[in-house]
């Protein structure tokens, strides 16, 4: 008989804000990293049919590039969307303990958050919703619009240009 064999996959994606500001530092070879955690939202019916919030708290590490725009564009409270695979990683702390962690190596994250940003005559403007890519792979589609509804979709771009309606442009 054949054996079976458990298909490799090891795939994420969690959206949340960040619950402090990013931590970005190089390794000894000058390699960029930075750290962050997210608070990720769950809403659900409990069994007498009340709603309740629950909280995931999931800690993210970025490299290169992506980690270079995340400390250029988040900030506590900064909500994103990871795309990303769970690594694990241990290491002895000062007290000699010996800890580990599970987190999420992103390899995209879409900035969900508009930001101003400057223009050739001095006004400001609204930067679109960015996606940034680890840059040691290659996606071809660095969107993540693909999860989302047609409504929801809609919705979005119905509210972009409702944010310049108002402004006058």
């Amino acid at each position: 008989m054949a054996e079976l064999k458990m298909p490799e996959i090891n795939y994420v994606i969690v959206a949340g804000n960040l619950t402090k500001d990013p931590v970005f530092r190089e390794t000894t070879n000058g390699t960029p990293v930075v750290n962050f955690s997210i608070a990720s939202n769950r809403k659900f019916k409990d069994s007498s049919n009340q709603w309740q919030e629950d909280v995931c708290y999931v800690g993210v590490v970025a490299w290169n590039k992506l980690a270079e725009s995340c400390r250029d564009r988040l900030k506590k409270g900064s909500a994103v969307l990871v795309d990303g695979e769970l690594q694990s990683r241990s290491w002895k702390s000062e007290d000699g303990h010996n800890r580990s962690i599970v987190e999420i190596k992103a390899r995209r994250i879409q900035f969900l958050n508009k930001r101003l940003i400057g223009t050739e005559n001095g006004t400001l403007k609204e930067d679109e919703v960015t996606s940034v890519s680890d840059d040691d792979n290659d996606y071809t589609e660095d969107s993540f619009d693909k999860f989302l509804s047609d409504e929801e979709s809609n919705l979005i771009k119905q509210s972009g240009t409702e944010s310049t309606d108002e402004k006058g442009n």
